[in-house]
C-alpha cells in the first residue's frame, strides 16, 4: 500500500471515529442507556465499526470524555491564554468554551477517570484558568487579596450556570462579556 493509499485510510477512520463521537454526544445526550448499536446507527457507521474502534461501550465513554476535554484544552488555547492581555484572553476564552461546553454538554459532564487523559486535560484547563486570573490579579483587574482559587470556581460556575439559562441560540460573546463584567464587577452598583 502506497503512503497516499494509507493516509487516505487513516483520514476515513478519523472521519469515522468523529462521526461516531459526535454521534455519542446526541444519542447519551438524550439517552444515557443508548446501546453501542444505535450510537453506530445515528453514526451511519456499521455496527462492526463501532465495535473496531472501540473495545466496549466504557472505552466508547472515554474516547468520547477525553475529546471533549481536548477540544476544551483547544478552546483555551485559541483565547491565547499567555501572550493576549488577561481581559482580551478572559473573554475570548470565555466564548470558545461556551460554545465547546454547549455542543460537549453530555460529554464534558461524565465523571472523569482519575487516571485519564480527560482528568488530566481539566486539571491542566484549571491551572491555566488560574494564570490568566493571575495576569488579571497582576492588572489590577482582579482584587489583590482575591483567592484565586475561588474566582476560579465562581467562574466555572458562572459558566455553568449562563449555559442553564438561555445558552440555546444565545450569543456566545454577548454570555461571555456577562460572564466576566459580572466576575469581575459583581452585581453591585457602578461608579
Amino acid at each position: 500500500m502506497g503512503e497516499t493509499a494509507a493516509r487516505s485510510l487513516r483520514a476515513d477512520a478519523e472521519r469515522s471515529v468523529r462521526a461516531v463521537l459526535e454521534a455519542a454526544e446526541r444519542v447519551l445526550a438524550e439517552d444515557p442507556g443508548a446501546s453501542m448499536e444505535q450510537i453506530a446507527a445515528a453514526a451511519g457507521v456499521a455496527r462492526t465499526t463501532i465495535h473496531r474502534r472501540f473495545a466496549n461501550r466504557q472505552a466508547l465513554i472515554e474516547a468520547l470524555a477525553s475529546s471533549a476535554a481536548r477540544q476544551l484544552a483547544q478552546a483555551v488555547d485559541d483565547g491565547r491564554p499567555d501572550t493576549a492581555p488577561p481581559l482580551v484572553a478572559m473573554h475570548r476564552i470565555t466564548a470558545n468554551v461556551l460554545q465547546v461546553k454547549s455542543a460537549w454538554a453530555f460529554a464534558l459532564g461524565l465523571p472523569a477517570d482519575p487516571d485519564g487523559e480527560a482528568a488530566a486535560l481539566h486539571q491542566d484547563i484549571a491551572r491555566r484558568c488560574t494564570d490568566v486570573l493571575k495576569r488579571a490579579q497582576a492588572d489590577r483587574l482582579i482584587d489583590e487579596a482575591a483567592d484565586l482559587d475561588w474566582v476560579r470556581r465562581v467562574y466555572y460556575a458562572l459558566i455553568g450556570e449562563s449555559l442553564h439559562g438561555n445558552a440555546d441560540g444565545a450569543d456566545p460573546d454577548v454570555l461571555a462579556a456577562r460572564i466576566i463584567d459580572t466576575l469581575l464587577h459583581g452585581a453591585g452598583p457602578r461608579a
